[in-house]
């Protein structure tokens, strides 16, 4: 029997505000991922999906179970990826080098990533992903559902579901996704993409 844990955030409540405030922590982490986490751990008893990994649950699951499990892949690789506030925050090493490459520049990445995820309809997320040669896209990726599921390697994710952000910018998605990039860790973008292609 495995039990998936709900994880353990690397800043306190109120260090990401004010672009995320710790009350929209408290809400978004303490009671959405934590729900996730305990109705997931729910379903899954006696289970066949039990003793897989989050990942292979989300790839092998449907309805009620894909869902949760997906939210909560989705949140930990969301929540993993912030940090407080840094001036000039920006990729560096081989990501950096990927997204040059690939956009142009940053600033080209960043308004191809802003456009969808202001355009995506309804609840979902954005993703920066890889294909196993290292390819970058970028994709809306609806309710719960994560690349994985299409073979590919996820990087980095925006949540655009309303309870991400409707406590602090109301109906502006668009301000969200902007602040969002002065909160990014990129080393841990970094590092889920070190290895990618080699």
């Amino acid at each position: 029997m495995s039990t998936i844990e709900l994880i353990k955030l690397q800043f306190e409540e109120g260090a990401l505000a004010p672009i995320i405030s710790a009350n929209t922590i408290a809400l978004h982490y303490g009671k959405h991922l934590s729900g996730y986490v305990n109705n997931l751990n729910k379903m899954l008893s006696n289970n066949e999906l039990e003793a897989k990994s989050l990942i292979e649950i989300v790839k092998k699951s449907q309805g009620s179970i894909h869902n949760n499990a997906g939210q909560v892949l989705n949140h930990n690789m969301y929540f993993e990826a912030l940090r407080p506030a840094v001036d000039n925050n920006m990729p560096k090493g081989k990501i950096a080098t990927a997204i040059n490459s690939q956009y142009g520049s940053f600033e080209n990445f960043k308004q191809e990533f802003a456009q969808k995820a202001v355009s995506l309809f309804g609840s979902g997320w954005v993703w920066l992903s890889s294909d196993v040669k290292g390819k970058l896209s970028v994709t809306q990726e609806y309710n719960a559902n994560n690349p994985v599921q299409n073979g590919l390697i996820p990087l980095l994710t925006f949540d655009v579901w309303e309870h991400a952000y409707y406590v602090d910018y109301q109906n502006r998605r668009a301000d969200y996704i902007e602040a969002l990039w002065n909160i990014v860790n990129w080393d841990v973008v970094e590092s889920r993409y070190d290895g990618v292609g080699c």
